[in-house]
């Protein structure tokens, strides 16, 4: 398996798991470069999806409870 810098365990990457991903891309019809692939694919797509996901959940609440520049706001809090 090749991915520029050499085979996964020229990268030093532990023997359980380039066997791990060796039996999960038999498992799925696919070479072990191609199941790295899809992994790393999904892994980096996944987190920006999840976070935006997360972020909506955490802003519906409290949506149109808080107006104004949020300086204005910090300044309201500390100034007597």
């Amino acid at each position: 398996m090749s991915f520029g810098r050499g085979t996964a365990r020229d990268q030093r990457l532990p023997e359980a798991l380039v066997l791990v991903l060796k039996e999960r891309a038999a498992a799925n019809a696919r070479s072990a470069e191609a199941e790295h692939r899809l992994i790393l694919e999904e892994a980096l797509r996944g987190g920006r999806d999840e976070f935006g996901q997360r972020a909506a959940r955490l802003r519906a609440p409290i949506a149109g409870r808080i107006e104004g520049e949020s300086a204005d706001l910090i300044r309201d809090d500390r100034d007597p």
